[in-house]
């Protein structure tokens, strides 16, 4: 039977992790073990962020359309409810974005809303 030698295969894997790990701080870069044991974690890491990711920023755009939406008079549960109402069919994200750089619109979206609410109550 004759001998295999690894030697080439084995410094190709290394070689591959170790230049995954750029950027990686002290031995987590340096060191063979350390670093593939590094970029496992780092792997699941960005997989769960990925998701986490889209939630934050849901958060974010909807404490910012709350803010907008409580200076028009109205509270972030009234104000989608309203639009809802009102077939009035944009995404948070867009609702966020008008909140910020157009007030003037974002305030006529809550002329709707509201006008919807007081319509529906009476």
């Amino acid at each position: 039977m004759t001998r295999v030698k690894r030697g080439v295969i084995k410094r190709k894997k290394h070689r591959e992790i170790i230049k995954s790990t750029k950027g990686y701080y002290s031995v987590n870069r340096r060191s063979y073990r350390a670093a593939k044991e590094q970029l496992l974690k780092s792997l699941s890491y960005s997989y769960r962020d990925r998701k986490c990711k889209k939630r934050e920023f849901r958060r974010l755009w909807i404490i910012r359309i709350n803010a907008a939406a409580r200076a028009n008079g109205l509270s972030y549960n009234e104000f989608i409810n309203g639009l809802k109402k009102a077939n009035v069919e944009i995404n948070r994200k867009v609702l966020s974005e008008l909140a910020i750089s157009d007030p003037t619109a974002f305030q006529k979206l809550a002329e709707v809303a509201r006008g919807q609410l007081s319509a529906l109550s009476s």
